[in-house]
Order: C-alpha cells, then structure tokens, then sequence
C-alpha cells in the first residue's frame, strides 16, 4: 500500500478495530487511539522528510468508470502542510482527551473516523473524491457536537449540519458543472487543472464559480455564510471545537486555492474583485463582532472569520496580481495562515476547553485574576492569543505579513486599500485580545476564579506542543516556506496563464 492511503485510512481501520474489541476500558481506548494519532503523524514526517517537491506519493485507481472518477490521491507544496497540521491537531486532541469519561471509546473512534476524513480531503485529486471527504466530515462533526457537547448542543449540531450540508450540495453542482465542461468529461484534479473546462464560455464559467464559491464559503465560513459557525463553537467539546476550526474549516480555503483558483481562471481574475471584497468584510466583521462578546469560546469562534477573511483576500488579491512576486507572497501567505490558525486557533479553543472543565461557563464577567492561582494556563492563554493577533516572532505575523506585503504588493490601488482596511482587523484583534487579558487574568478575583486551578498534565501535553510549532514557525520558517512556495508559484502560473 502507498504511504499515503496507509496515513489516510489508518486512523479508520483503528477506529473499527476499537469498536470491534469488546470490554475495552476508556484508558486504553484513548492510549489505543494516541499510538494510532502519533504513528500517523510520524507517518506524515517521513512524507514531509522524502518529499522533493511537486506532486508525490501518488496512487490513482478505477473507482467510477463510467464518469471517469477514480481513487487518485497525492501531496504537493498545498496540501502537505495542511496533512501536517491535521496530524498534529488530532494527536493533540487525542492526549487532551486523557481525562474523559463519557462514552471514551465512541468519542475515540469518531475522532480517527474524522482523520481520516480529513487527511482524505486535503490527500484527494479527484472531485468526487474530495466531495465523499467533504459530506463525511459533515457527518462526523455533527455527531461530535450532538453526541458530547453541552448547552443547547443538538440544536447547535443541526443548524451546522443544515447549513453545510446545504453548502455541499451547491459544492457538488459546481464540480457537476466542471465535469461536464470538460472534454472528455473527467473529475480528475490533475487533468481540469492542466485544460481548464470553461475558459470558452465566460458565462457558465461565472456560474459554476458561483456555486463552488458558494459552497466553499459556507465551510469557510465567510460572511454572510458564518451563522452556523459561533453556537457550533459554543455547544461543542474542546477537542471537537479544535478540530472544527482548525481543520475543518480550512477545506473552504484549500479548495479555494485547489480547485476553484486553478480550475476556472478567467472567472477567476474576472471576479476578484468580489472576492476581495467578501475577504474585507470578513476580516472586519469578525473582529468587531468578536469585540462585543462576553463569551470566550463565541470570541474565538468569531476571531475565526476574521482570520480566515484574510485568506479570502489573499486569495482574491492573487487574481488581480499585476506582480507575479506579490501574487505567489499573497497565496504562500494564505497557505501559511491556515497552518497557522489551525495551531494557535485549535490551542485556544482547547485553553477555553480548560476553563469550561472547571468553571462550567464562558462567561469573562464572572471571572478575574486567574493569573494568580493559574499561571501557567495564564501563560499559555497570553502567548496564544499574541499568536492569534500576529505578534512577532510567532506564525501568525509570518502569515500575515506575507498577506498584507502580496496584497499591498499587486499593483492596484483598490487592492491596497483594501489590504490597508483589512489591517485594521489586526488592530481590532489585538484590543479584544487585550481585553481578555486584562478582565478576566489580571486584576482583583471574580466570583468563578476559586474554581480554577492549572493545568493538568494531560492538558498541557495537548496544548503546549500547537505553541511551540507557532513560536518556531514565527522564528525559523524557512521548512515550511520551502514546501509551500513552489506550489503557491504553480498555483499564480495557472491563473495567470
């Protein structure tokens, strides 16, 4: 078996061995579903270690014959990052998962059914592959937040699984509209990407943009598609909030630059525009609704759409491009961003997971000088959000930085002050950061802070590790921008053509 079917479906075939074994005790369901996460993740590292650049790893086998839709799977500069990510946030969500005591061994078994799900859609070069990896996750998310999240959890696991199943469907009939386009029909990746299918017809190219873009946006989610998104965060557990915004999420933006960017490029560049304004207001939005918030998990989940606003505009800004060098900086910047907001966001809302555990609420007015009988959370928490408002030296300022000099970079005056505005969400991200700080860390006790107590060993094992990956990917980047340039450039020569 290639390694990378063998990285995709391990987790699976652990999670149907985990449900098979009878009599298992949750200890060893969750040590079980750990060495499944680690060895996987090590898996990935060798992936990494042995790739030389372009498209490897690839298996491509007779699926669906009769459309031309096959099993064909690879990594390149674009999707290996997001397989790394993906490795390391469920491991950690795994080790977070010690303590648990409800239903351990069905919760274990989900999460390596959402690995796979997941490494299979950011691994997949067929479209209708990546749509089976796309509905699934649906799937197992809603039965993550319905099954062990709190508050009004059911309602909040529907309202998400309408939405994006509703942006699936609008998803599959762009990627309908991409097969039929194509001559000969085919919902290979790799061929669509090589001979554009609608590049003649301006039309029906603008409206399967449309509806990839639409159902990319609802998983992204970009505003005004992002309603699901905050009573999802609120009402889910921590390990399944971590893994909803710091992988899930990002499927929106990888098939942005994997399929949509690539895949229709003349609708592509005629309708940057509308894409860039949708990154702005997203970017914006988020950060002053994140602003008013008095819950933390609701302030995070809204930080979200402002960050991943920022991909959109990059994205978007890429299409205008008079620069080729700001065109790649601005989609290398993207790429980096969803790695980096999958660390510091999946940190965050597993930090707010700690909180949750010992106070049974989010609420910042109730709490107040945690710093003092916490102060590692406290530490954590500080260094996270400064992650998350882009501050130096940790990965969220190399994302963002590359975004905002690609962006200001493309030669247009519209696309500069729109990056010019966009940079205003930072601003707004850094008060609402500080703010938190300072109400509910700093100062004089607040009536829930006697319930609070620091880290448990399992929780900063789990945490920890997402930070110090931001701190060395803001000192030393080069190991991940030498994986992700060369794609970003492909990806710029495909529109640009």
């Amino acid at each position: 078996m290639n390694v990378l079917s063998l990285v995709i479906f391990l987790p699976l075939a652990v999670a149907l061995a985990l449900l098979a074994v009878p009599r298992l005790t949750d200890r060893a369901a969750v040590g079980i579903w750990i060495a499944a996460a680690a060895l996987d993740l090590a898996l990935v590292v060798a992936m990494w270690i042995g790739h030389d650049g372009g498209l490897g790893y690839e298996t491509r086998l007779r699926w669906i014959p009769s459309v031309r839709a096959g099993y064909h799977v690879g990594v390149d500069g674009l999707s290996l990052p997001l397989l790394a990510m993906t490795a390391v946030l469920f491991l950690c969500c795994a080790v977070y998962s010690l303590r648990l005591t409800h239903r351990v061994r069905a919760f274990a078994a989900l999460f390596l059914f959402l690995q796979t799900v997941c490494l299979g859609l950011f691994a997949a070069l067929d479209l209708l592959l990546f749509f089976v990896f796309f509905d699934l996750s649906i799937v197992g998310m809603y039965f993550v937040i319905a099954g062990w999240g709190h508050g009004d959890n059911a309602r909040s696991a529907l309202k998400f699984f309408l939405y994006t199943f509703f942006g699936s469907l609008v998803l599959l009939l762009g990627f309908i509209g991409l097969y039929l386009g194509s001559d000969p029909n085919t919902f290979d990746m790799v061929e669509l990407t090589r001979t554009p299918p609608l590049d003649a017809s301006p039309g029906l190219a603008a409206l399967v943009l449309l509806a990839i873009g639409i159902g990319l946006a609802v998983k992204t989610p970009t505003v005004p598609f992002h309603t699901w998104l905050p009573p999802a965060h609120t009402d889910a557990p921590a390990a399944g909030s971590a893994i909803l915004a710091g992988v899930l999420l990002k499927m929106g933006t990888y098939g942005l630059v994997r399929i949509a960017m690539p895949m229709l490029p003349e609708a592509w560049r005629r309708y940057a525009w509308v894409i860039i304004v949708v990154g702005v207001v997203s970017v914006l939005y988020g950060a002053l609704v994140a602003l008013a918030q008095q819950d933390l998990k609701r302030l995070i989940a809204y930080t979200s759409v402002n960050h991943m606003g920022y991909i959109v505009l990059a994205v978007g800004a890429a299409g205008l491009a008079g620069d080729a060098a700001a065109g790649r900086l601005a989609v290398t910047g993207a790429v980096t961003q969803m790695v980096s907001h999958g660390l510091v966001t999946g940190a965050l809302f597993l930090l707010s997971g700690v909180l949750y555990d010992r106070a049974r609420t989010y609420d910042l007015d109730r709490f107040g000088g945690i710093a003092a009988p916490a102060p590692l959370f406290a530490g954590l928490v500080a260094v996270a959000a400064f992650a998350s408002l882009g501050l130096p030296g940790l990965s969220g300022f190399i994302a963002e930085f590359q975004i905002f000099t690609g962006v200001i970079g493309t030669g247009t005056a519209g696309a500069a002050t729109a990056g010019a505005l966009a940079i205003i969400g930072i601003l707004i991200t850094a008060a609402l950061f500080l703010r938190v700080l300072h109400r509910a860390f700093l100062g004089a006790p607040g009536e829930l802070t006697g319930r609070i107590t620091d880290l448990h060993r399992s929780e900063l094992s789990a945490i920890a590790p997402l930070l110090v990956l931001s701190l060395v990917i803001g000192i030393v980047p080069r190991f991940l921008l030498d994986v992700i340039e060369p794609a970003s450039a492909a990806v710029l020569s495909l529109v640009s053509r």
